[in-house]
């Protein structure tokens, strides 16, 4: 019996080994790519740009942060507000500010006729209204983090790129919730960036987005996933990227700032969105980000399992060390890029509780549908 079991527990040793090279294969394989960034000169092109945003009851957001959006530092380019049917005043600010800029032009939905729900209807509505070719866009919430927003994303734009991946932070408040959504953020930024600069380009945010007319057209539009009320940012970029068509831009000036949820039950229902999107990605992408999860928790059960068993104790805790290291270089340079700080020491805390949650909210994804995005 004590034979068996060390045949037993030779294998789980074995395995953990191997789960924890793939996960040091995606750190210094794939994550180091961004960790390590350097990026080449931007093309400076000064494409006329039309930013686009849906907007539903943001009367408050649209009235403190469109401003700063209308006050680009950029020679030729127009702000298109797609007012979705919204019953505050959203209208009558939107009318207010078209008088003071002429650049802005107002899409205004009366009535109700997004059957599906999301911002992928009103959306539409404004990439149709909108008369460049390059589209920026971003959500009511958002600010940008400089006047040079504009001039740093569409500098990218040449005659390859036809699709831009910002980063959209949250703002920054002392406590453990804002933590962890900064934590989660960083870390999917992580992710999509990488994976951009591997060729394998998956995903954006709607928050920072810019990609040109002509390509939303090709791929026309929403239509393969527009029952669905989340994904106007991710899938479509999972149809429409390839590695020849898609560049990152991490510039601090380039950012939009985004407020943080307060409460974990807005932040969880928030995140059922966002991971619901998951199921319609390319099989490619599902199997790459799925092998980095699928390995790390195994990593985390086969560990825990071979302490217990006090089975090649230091050997494990130096395997799982150097893991740990790597997480912690690859992480550290990749907050350096990302202007983020204070985070790196907690960070594997907030790893193990992500481990936990996601998988609650996906099985939360199948028992319960959830369809209003705002």
């Amino acid at each position: 019996m004590e034979f068996n079991l060390q045949i037993i527990f030779s294998y789980l040793f074995y395995a953990f080994c191997v789960v924890t090279g793939v996960q040091l294969f995606y750190f210094w394989g794939i994550f180091a790519r961004f960790a390590f960034y350097r990026k080449k000169t931007p093309a400076n092109n000064l494409p006329p740009v039309s930013v686009v945003i849906s907007a539903k009851n943001e009367y408050h957001n649209l009235k403190d942060k469109l401003p700063s959006i209308l006050n680009q530092n950029y020679p030729d380019f127009e702000v298109v507000i797609v007012n979705d049917a919204s019953d505050d005043e959203t209208i009558f600010l939107l009318q207010d500010l078209e008088r003071e800029y002429k650049h802005l032009k107002i899409v205004n939905i009366t009535q109700d006729l997004n059957f599906f729900r999301g911002k992928k209807f009103p959306l539409s509505l404004g990439i149709k209204s909108a008369k460049n070719e390059v589209l920026l866009l971003t959500d009511a919430d958002c600010i940008p983090s400089s006047p040079n927003w504009i001039r740093k994303m569409a500098g990218n734009f040449d005659s390859k790129t036809e699709i831009v991946l910002g980063y959209g932070p949250y703002e920054k408040k002392n406590n453990l919730l804002n933590m962890i959504i900064r934590y989660e953020t960083i870390m999917t930024a992580v992710q999509y960036f990488s994976y951009t600069l591997a060729g394998m380009p998956y995903m954006g945010v709607g928050r920072n987005l810019a990609y040109t007319k002509s390509l939303f057209i090709k791929n026309k539009g929403f239509i393969s996933h527009y029952t669905i009320s989340s994904g106007d940012d991710d899938l479509f970029i999972n149809k429409a990227a390839t590695s020849r068509n898609t560049s990152i831009e991490i510039h601090p000036d380039s950012y939009t700032v985004s407020p943080a949820k307060n409460i974990f039950r807005d932040w969880w229902y928030q995140k059922r969105r966002h991971l619901s999107t998951g199921y319609y990605y390319k099989p490619k992408h599902k199997f790459i980000l799925g092998a980095y999860s699928g390995s790390l928790v195994l990593m985390y059960l086969l560990f825990v399992t071979l302490l217990l068993a006090k089975f090649y104790v230091y050997i494990v805790l130096a395997i799982f060390a150097v893991r740990l290291i790597s997480k912690l270089v690859i992480f550290k340079k990749s907050m350096q890029r990302l202007n983020e700080n204070k985070l790196l020491l907690i960070s594997p805390l907030f790893e193990l509780f992500l481990l936990g949650l996601f998988p609650l909210i996906l099985l939360a994804n199948l028992v319960i549908k959830q369809s209003k995005w705002k």
